[in-house]
């Protein structure tokens, strides 16, 4: 698995934006501190409660992207009949066949799905933060808010920093 001080890996996948419009995302262009994460699939239980929760990283000036290896299609119909996910600002992108997951090591190729894995990546397309969890098993958002902050400030930050401090 790719981690801290690795470059993030360049893509350019399609996706389904806050506005349920099927747009091209191309990582290069990106400016910024990123958060990249991925889920297992789709029309499932937990995920949509980790994407409604992940779309508060947007209030923090980092652009935030999620990834399943379904579809734009299957992403667009879900994200127009699930309402935890119906009004996200962030897009949602297909990374079908799985080859970005793969090149950063967090598929479950037993369950043929991503694992639930966040990137932390700054301006520099360089991994800051990796946390993957097991498919069962979904993410603390106020971890990951606080984390990209403290990555931010700079210098050193006990476990429980927070802004301000």
């Amino acid at each position: 698995m790719l981690s801290v001080g690795e470059r993030f890996p360049n893509f350019n996948l399609t996706g389904v934006d806050g506005k349920n419009e099927m747009v091209d995302i191309d990582n290069t262009e990106i400016e910024g501190w990123a958060v990249y994460y991925f889920y297992p699939k789709d029309f499932t239980f937990i995920c949509p409660t980790e994407i409604a929760e992940m779309d508060r990283l947007v209030d923090e000036d980092v652009s935030v992207f999620g990834f399943s290896g379904d579809n734009e299609f299957c992403k667009l119909n879900w994200k127009q009949s699930n309402e935890l996910i119906s009004d996200i600002r962030h897009p949602l992108i297909a990374d079908c066949g799985l080859l970005l997951s793969e090149s950063l090591g967090v598929v479950n190729w037993e369950n043929g799905v991503c694992l639930r894995a966040t990137f932390i990546v700054d301006e520099n397309k360089v991994i800051q933060s990796t946390q993957v969890n097991a498919l069962d098993t979904g993410r603390n958002v106020d971890e990951v808010i606080r984390t990209v902050n403290a990555l931010r400030a700079g210098g050193l930050t006990g476990c429980a920093w927070q802004v301000g401090e």
